[in-house]
This record gives C-alpha cells, sequence and structure tokens, in this order.
C-alpha cells in the first residue's frame, strides 16, 4: 500500500487542507474534524485504496484504515495537510467546539465549577449548622468557640468570586494569578458588600456622561459576571501576548489587562448583570401572585436554574419586603422545596453510583443542601448529570405547590431546610408536608433517571497467571468473560463487515482481558483500549474494548503490559471499569478479531450463550 497516495487522496477528498480542523488516529481509522461537512466527497472517500469505510459520529469524521497502517498513514496525512499531530482528546475538544452553543456554555459552567466544589461543601456545611444551632441556641452566637467557626464556614462564600475567577481563567487559558486579581477587585473591601448593599449607604463609582452612574457595590455571591470577566481576560491577555514584543510582554501585558478588564467589570460587566438581577426578581414576584400554587410551582422549578446563574442571593430583598408588609415571609418555603429537593436528587445519585469519587461528593453535598447549602449539590452533580437537576427541579416545583396550597410561611429569613422548621412553627405540618413531597418526587425520578455512572474495577489476576487447561490450536479462546456473539452483531460496521478481519465478540460481564495463548504485544494503544498480539502459532489478533471507546482518551482503561512484551496464556493484559464506560454512553461488546484472516481457509463462532475467559471462542481452520 502507498500511504503518501492514499493520503494525499483522503486530504483531496475532504475538501484540502482549508477544509481540516483537527486530526488524530485510533486503533483502526482516521479521526477528523471537518470545517465543512458539505464539501466532503464520501463516495470518493470509499473508493480510494486502502480506505475500508467511511462514516460519521460524535462530531468527526472517522476513516477506516485498518490496524498496523492507520498510523502510517495519518503520518502522512499531517505532513501533507501541515498541521501538528492532534491527541485524541484534542480532536475530542475541536469536533464539541462545534456543538450548540448550549452545550458549549453548560459544559463550561461544569469544567469552571466543580474543581471548587470542595472548598465549598466544607465550609457550606459548616455554614449550614451553625445558622440552626444559633436559631435553637441563640446564646451560642457570643461564644468564642462560635466566633472562630464562623470565620470558617463562610470564608468560601464571602470570597467565592476569587475562587471562582482562578478556575474560570484555568478554563478559558487565562493566567489563573490575574484572574484571581480580578475576582479580588470585584469584592475589594473599599467596595459595598453586596449582602449588605440594601442597608448601607453607597456612592457614585464611575459615572457615563452623567446618564448612569455605576455605585460602589460589590459582587459577593455572584457567578455569571465573574465568569465572564474572567473570559474577557483571558481573550484580552492572549491577545497582547501576541502583539506586545517580548522584551516588554512580562510588564505590559499584566498591566494593559488588569487595567482593562477591571475597568470593563466593574463599570458595565458587573452593573449590567445586577440590572438583569433585577429584571429576573421583578418577574418572580409576578409569578408568586399567581393564584392556586401555580406561581409557586413555576418558582419552585426555577429556583435551581437561578443558583446556577448566580442570582439567588438577591432574594433575600423579597423575603425581607414580605417580613416588612405583614411579618410572613412565604418566599422562604419555595426555596426550601427546591433546596430540598437538589438535594435528594444529589442523595438518589449517592445511593445508586456504584464509583466511590461520585458516591463520595455526592453525598456530602445531599446533606449540604438538606441545611440549605445547595451550590455543592446543584453544581457538584445535579448540572454534572442534568437529570438530577431536572428531577430536583420537578420536585421543588411540586413542594412548592404545597407550601402555597397550605399557606406555609416563616416569621424570619436566612435559614431554609432543616433548620427551616425553627422559623415555620405557625406552620409546621405545612413545612413539613412541602419538604417530604419536594424530597420523595425528587429523589424517586432522580433514582429512575440517573444512569449507574460506575462500578469498581474488578480484582485483577496476578500479572504473570497463566491457564494449565489443555491448548487446542485450532480454536481462538475467550479473552474475557461474558456473552459470545457473532461478530456481525456488532453495532459498528467496521467490525460487523469484517472489514477489519474475521472473529468474534464478548459481551463482557467483567471488566478484564487475558491472553488467549502465549505471544508477544504487537501493539498497545495509547488510550488502552485495544491491543494487538501476535500469538506464538503465528495468529495475529486485535482485541478492540467498546465501541468508538478511543474517545474516552484512555479514563476507565488500565493496561498491565506494554509494546513488545512476552505474554503468557491467561495473563492480564487490561482492566476497564465497564459500569464507566456504559455511563458515558458507550457500548463495551469487545470485538476479537483475526487480522491475518487470509492465511486461514474458515473461521467460525464456536461458542454460543456464556463463556468464560478461556473457553472456546473461534474455531479456526
Amino acid at each position: 500500500m502507498d500511504h503518501n497516495k492514499c493520503a494525499s487522496e483522503i486530504l483531496t477528498a475532504i475538501g484540502g487542507k482549508e477544509n481540516l480542523a483537527s486530526a488524530a488516529h485510533c486503533a483502526t481509522r482516521l479521526r477528523l474534524v471537518i470545517a465543512d461537512n458539505s464539501r466532503v466527497q464520501k463516495k470518493t472517500l470509499e473508493n480510494i485504496d486502502g480506505v475500508k469505510g467511511v462514516f460519521e459520529a460524535a462530531g468527526q469524521l472517522q476513516v477506516i484504515i485498518g490496524t498496523g497502517t492507520v498510523n502510517k498513514v495519518y503520518d502522512e496525512f499531517i505532513a501533507l495537510a501541515g498541521i501538528e499531530a492532534a491527541s485524541k482528546e484534542d480532536v475530542k475538544a475541536a469536533a464539541a467546539a462545534q456543538s450548540p452553543w448550549y452545550k458549549r456554555a453548560v459544559k463550561t459552567l461544569g469544567d469552571i465549577f466543580v474543581p471548587i466544589i470542595p472548598a465549598i461543601v466544607a465550609t457550606g456545611l459548616l455554614c449550614g449548622l451553625l445558622g440552626g444551632l444559633s436559631k435553637a441556641f441563640p446564646e451560642m452566637a457570643g461564644s468564642h468557640i462560635y466566633t472562630l467557626l464562623d470565620i470558617f464556614s463562610n470564608a468560601a462564600l464571602t470570597f467565592l468570586p476569587i475562587l471562582i475567577a482562578v478556575s474560570a481563567a484555568k478554563i478559558f487559558g487565562g493566567n489563573i494569578y490575574l484572574g484571581a486579581v480580578i475576582g479580588m477587585i470585584m469584592i475589594h473591601p473599599s467596595l459595598v458588600n453586596a449582602w449588605s448593599a440594601a442597608d448601607a449607604e453607597t456612592s457614585t463609582l464611575w459615572s457615563w456622561f452623567g446618564l448612569w452612574n455605576i455605585q460602589n457595590t460589590g459582587y459577593q455571591g455572584h457567578v455569571i459576571p465573574v465568569v465572564i470577566a474572567v473570559l474577557l481576560m483571558s481573550k484580552l491577555e492572549k491577545k497582547l501576548h501576541k502583539i506586545v514584543p517580548e522584551v516588554i510582554d512580562l510588564f505590559v501585558t499584566p498591566l494593559v489587562t488588569v487595567l482593562v478588564t477591571g475597568f470593563l467589570t466593574m463599570t458595565v460587566i458587573g452593573p449590567v448583570f445586577s440590572q438583569l438581577e433585577t429584571w429576573v426578581l421583578g418577574g418572580a414576584k409576578a409569578l408568586i401572585a399567581i393564584p392556586f400554587g401555580i406561581g409557586a410551582f413555576l418558582m419552585g422549578g426555577a429556583y435551581a436554574p437561578t443558583v446556577v446563574a448566580g442570582v439567588h442571593h438577591m432574594y433575600n430583598a423579597i423575603e425581607l419586603a414580605m417580613l416588612a408588609d405583614n411579618g410572613q415571609n412565604t418566599w422562604m418555603p419555595i426555596a426550601t422545596a427546591a433546596n430540598v429537593a437538589q438535594g435528594a436528587a444529589a442523595l438518589a445519585v449517592a445511593f445508586k453510583t456504584r464509583q466511590q469519587k461520585i458516591k463520595s461528593m455526592a453525598l456530602p453535598a445531599s446533606l449540604s443542601a438538606f441545611l440549605g447549602i445547595t451550590e455543592p449539590a446543584i453544581f457538584g452533580v445535579n448540572v454534572r448529570f442534568v437529570k438530577p437537576l431536572i428531577a430536583g427541579m420537578i420536585g421543588g416545583a411540586c413542594g412548592a405547590a404545597a407550601a402555597s396550597l397550605t399557606g406555609v410561611y416563616a416569621t424570619a429569613n436566612g435559614v431554609t431546610g432543616v433548620f427551616g422548621f425553627l422559623i415555620t412553627t405557625e406552620s409546621f405540618v405545612g413545612y413539613l408536608l412541602t419538604f417530604v413531597i419536594a424530597a420523595v418526587v425528587a429523589f424517586v425520578l432522580s433514582y429512575i433517571l440517573y444512569k449507574d455512572e460506575a462500578e469498581e474495577v474488578p480484582e485483577q489476576k496476578p500479572e504473570t497467571a497463566t491457564d494449565s487447561r489443555e491448548f487446542d490450536e485450532s480454536c481462538v479462546y475467550s479473552p474475557l468473560s461474558g456473552k459470545a456473539v457473532a461478530l456481525a452483531e456488532v453495532p459498528d460496521e467496521t467490525f460487523s463487515a469484517e472489514i477489519l478481519g474475521k472473529g468474534a465478540a464478548v459481551e463482557p460481564t467483567e471488566g478484564r482481558v487475558v491472553a488467549p495463548a502465549d505471544g508477544e504485544v504487537s501493539m498497545l494503544f495509547d488510550t488502552n483500549h485495544a491491543i494487538g498480539l501476535t500469538l506464538d502459532n503465528g495468529m495475529e489478533m486485535l482485541i478492540h474494548i467498546g465501541i468508538n471507546t478511543v474517545e474516552l482518551n484512555g479514563e476507565g482503561f488500565r493496561a498491565l503490559v506494554s509494546d513488545g512484551d512476552r505474554v503468557k496464556r491467561g495473563q492480564t493484559l487490561i482492566t476497564f471499569d465497564k459500569a464507566f464506560i456504559e455511563s458515558k454512553g458507550f457500548k463495551t461488546v469487545t470485538p476479537v478479531i483475526i487480522t491475518n484472516a487470509d492465511d486461514y481457509t474458515d473461521i467460525a463462532l464456536a461458542a454460543s450463550g456464556k463463556v468464560n475467559e478461556l473457553d472456546k471462542l473461534i474455531a479456526v481452520k
């Protein structure tokens, strides 16, 4: 095969190098991200010598070449295209960049908030606990231990804009320390604290030609203005690095970046989003006024998205207005229903998942939400998996409607969740009903909708383990335990059409691949999802764990051998996290392909139903 010619014809058929956004390869195929898919000549691609198939998946144009050859074609391809070799993660990111804007926005928010969740969980639990205890035992508030713990409990939330700014800068590719400076500017002590702005005297910080006066108010508790400010900062910083001469870049770029970003943040970005918050709150008041619990139902469902948007702290203004009017805070039960529901949705994830990392995050996050601090549950769990967020919104809506219909109200503000019972004593039964309905509905829906994230990797066999059973060279033995299936049933045309060779497949029940016979590792892919073997009997074999699992970029896989290693029959080659792979939407059916099938006269499936490791799988002649 002429690898250069094949690569050249592929490049021409996709519309040339100007139509190529990114390129990588996996075990069997080129994975290309195309700028304009309408320019791709698919029929021409399919007819190129060396190309065994073409299809589109996950935002990528995938050109099937074959194991042992695709890497050689790829090397020629990137040389002709004049691009650098990309990893599978790079290609995945390039493909994601072409997805709808709202999907990119949700993913970006998740990427920003997940890293700071441990800090919020640690202080959030203390905050909720101390708030409730101070209501139950007022004398505690004057103690030294309370003062000390109160500092611990509100530290993360007080300086939340700084945490967000650092994380956002990292995601957007900016300098994290400059990001921290922007966060500090937004909550500088010289500004009036946003949480006390209603009772404090403010002054003009900046005036736009006398037509628009910006007040000296900080942005404590805000989310979106910080993210947008750091996005602007990161783009500006990267632009300056390109145009400022290197000799003065160290001084000019940080100075200009902070000056421009800080000015625009305090005079445009912050004020604009503060105004948007005012409009949102005006709409909330109008909705609450709708009779028969309809307004409360809508607000109970909408509360979690306002937490995501970072505008929920302004609801204190509504509560204070209600208390000033008639002493009855009817917003607090709605907030409780939403908070409890999000906590219950996260709790369902903690109960259902078998991945310890997710469980260890979901459980404390749910407890924090029951105490009134929902950020850990929402940003750490529910936004990440989407369906629990929706379940929580429905549960919150149902609980809020119950609160409205039963006339629940609080006599104070600032406390929700479990400790809300302390300020709803005059409508205790209704509050309990609100709590139970919100929690039960959200828990049940989340438990049903959430797909288990992962299971523990099964215990590995010793790396040098061998099998002493009689060996028949006229058979290929199964490298996995599971259900044997014909290759034609594999949901990937590359395998089902026997493009890469003949063989069979196994739907695994355990996350382990063993050597079916003595031989040598001829190729171990860097993502550990596929391995090539050359057996001592001359058979060449490809074991490909799952379909399109290269997109996981190695996550969930662990190789116990390396290229060129000698392996013994029964030796563990790769372990993989079956449930985790499936939770990401990938099938784990594993093709076992004889890539030098032309050396044999007949290859047929020799098993049906369940097979264990090293049971006969394929008969060869």
